[in-house]
């Protein structure tokens, strides 16, 4: 997909009539942004956007997050039971002190 980010009210203006326009190509509207497919008019629209709005428009392709293949089971595990806890005013450091579930400074550092 083509995540399209706008920085400019004018921007984000003609993002929306576009997102209107070209509903078939539009995957996820966000308010200054929009998902689109990732096909040649996808790119036509943001290359239009960009060529009219130059800097105050973002490009950039993205992949979708599959959260079984993409991030390690420990880190789901850690994520359930954090949210499954039965203070939930705990932090998720002191939460997870003691246990098996990484801390978060780890997790901080490592890439996914």
């Amino acid at each position: 997909m083509l995540l399209v980010v706008t920085y400019s009210r004018r921007a984000r203006e003609t993002l929306r009539n576009a997102c209107r326009a070209h509903e078939e190509t539009v995957v996820r509207r966000f308010g200054r942004a929009a998902l689109l497919r990732e096909t040649e008019y996808g790119a036509f629209l943001a290359y239009r956007l960009r060529e009219r709005h130059a800097a105050d428009v973002q490009v950039e392709r993205t992949e979708p997050f599959n959260e079984f293949a993409d991030a390690p089971d420990a880190v789901r595990e850690a994520a359930a039971a954090y949210e499954a806890r039965e203070s939930p005013s705990t932090p998720y450091d002191r939460f997870a002190t003691g246990t098996d579930h990484p801390n978060s400074d780890a997790m901080r550092e490592r890439e996914l």
